[in-house]
Order: structure tokens, then C-alpha cells, then sequence
């Protein structure tokens, strides 16, 4: 039995997580922290103050944190001293809290699958990428996201992600945010970000030439494909060796 604790318990994700868990023969939700106590399918949400506690008594195998970077920053150090295996799906980190996270896990010696994304197919849309990318690197190259009204970072993790591939096969290129104006496109990606409604993930890469537009693009229709890749990650990380892992470990790819 997987023993698992959630940050951020009560946000949309943490939900989602916690109604698969609790329905899972093979795991136990044994609580979570968030930024108010209460009690969530039947087991205890402590605050960041008393996550340290929290964990020294229900000792998880794995915490779970898909919330914003402060409270990541915050809760995953504590439960990598707790010995905690990590899954970490939280974008927005900037680099000194990315930096911190890794030492953190580092020192506690557990280990970790950190991903901007856990859907299986943006995992395999990656890899999709990659490969245009290295057989079409002298087309134009535009890249789209649209996620939900209330998420802060932008561009989203994945399509930072997205772009990282790019310039490993393509780059340097300047990325260009958006376009106004008089404007002649030059030798750069361009990245386009929408917010709106209650989208829950959209990402499209476009290569261009001057006879045809190649796409690859995918559509997430609910956050249960986030959640259920975070569950698959939390089955595969229980005893793997402390270092951090991505997705496509856990994927085999």
C-alpha cells in the first residue's frame, strides 16, 4: 500500500489527484497540506506551518505538489527531509526555487519525477518535436498555448518546455512574445499566449514554408489526464533510487 500526502489538497488539481487515490486498491491518502486546515476525502489538510509534523506522524511514501511555486518552494524541502519520494508538477518556478527544490531532494537522498507535464500524450507529442525540429530546423516556427482565466504563469510550463526542445535542435533563436505593429518576421520563434474560460490545456507547434504548414498539436479535454499521469508516476517512483527523474522515465520513452 502507497502511502500519499498532497499539497495542496483542496485546488482543483489536488482534488482530482486525491478522487483517484482514495479509489485505488493499491493507495492510501493519508492527508495534505494547504493554506487552510480541514479534511479532505476523510483525512486530515494542515497548514504549511505543520506540514513538518504532519508528515513526522502519517509518514507518506510520496507527496504530490501541483500548486503555485512559493508554496512548492516551501513544502517540497520539507517533505524531501522527511524522506518523502517526490512528484512534482508545479510550472512557474524560477531559477533560484528550481535550484533549491533539486538541492533539497538532494540532500534528503529521495527520490523525484519532476515534469511540467504528466499527460502521456504531451510526453509523446515531445518527442514528436524533437524529431520535426531536426528534419525541418529551416522552417518558420510558431508556437501557440491557451489555458484556463486563472493561470498566472505565462507561457505555461509545457510550452516552455516546448521551446527548450526547440532550441536544443534548432536554436539559438530569439523568441519573439506576440507581435504589434509594423513588424517582418526574421529568423525566430514565435510564442502566443491565450487565456480564457475554463480551456485546460492547448499547446500547437507550427513549422512553416513558403508550400506548407506541418502542426503537431494537443488537447487536453480535463485535468483527470494530468492527475492520472500523477498517480502512474507515484506508483513507479516507490523505490527507485534518490535522483530526479522526468516522465519519460516513468513512460519508458
Amino acid at each position: 500500500m502507497i502511502k500519499v500526502a498532497i499539497c495542496g489538497a483542496f485546488g482543483r488539481m489536488g482534488m482530482t489527484i486525491g478522487g483517484i487515490v482514495t479509489k485505488d486498491p493499491e493507495m492510501q491518502l493519508v492527508g495534505g497540506v494547504d493554506v487552510q486546515e480541514g479534511e479532505v476525502f476523510g483525512v486530515p489538510v494542515v497548514s504549511a506551518g505543520t506540514f513538518a509534523a504532519f508528515l513526522s506522524e502519517s509518514k507518506p511514501d510520496v507527496v504530490i505538489d501541483f500548486t503555485v511555486a512559493a508554496a512548492s518552494a516551501q513544502n517540497i524541502p520539507v517533505a524531501a527531509a522527511a524522506g518523502c519520494a517526490i512528484i512534482l508538477g508545479t510550472t512557474g518556478l524560477n531559477a533560484d526555487q528550481s535550484k533549491n527544490i533539486r538541492e533539497a531532494i538532494a540532500k534528503g537522498g529521495v527520490p523525484a519525477v519532476i515534469s511540467t507535464n504528466y499527460s502521456i500524450g504531451m510526453n509523446i507529442l515531445w518527442l514528436l518535436v524533437r524529431e520535426a525540429a531536426q528534419r525541418l530546423g529551416d522552417y518558420d516556427i510558431e508556437v501557440t498555448e491557451a489555458h484556463h482565466r486563472y493561470k498566472k504563469d505565462a507561457p505555461s510550463g509545457t510550452a516552455k518546455t516546448i521551446l527548450e526542445i526547440l532550441q536544443e535542435e534548432v536554436g539559438p533563436r530569439e523568441e519573439v512574445y506576440g507581435r504589434e505593429g509594423m513588424t517582418e518576421r526574421g529568423n525566430e520563434i514565435g510564442v502566443h499566449v491565450i487565456r480564457g474560460g475554463d480551456i485546460v490545456g492547448d499547446h500547437a507547434v507550427m513549422f512553416t514554408s513558403n508550400f506548407e504548414t506541418v502542426t503537431l498539436s494537443h488537447r487536453a479535454y480535463d485535468r483527470g489526464v494530468f492527475a492520472q499521469g500523477a498517480v502512474k508516476a507515484t506508483k513507479w517512483i516507490v523505490g527507485k533510487k534518490p535522483a530526479v527523474y522526468g516522465m519519460k522515465d516513468v513512460l519508458g520513452l
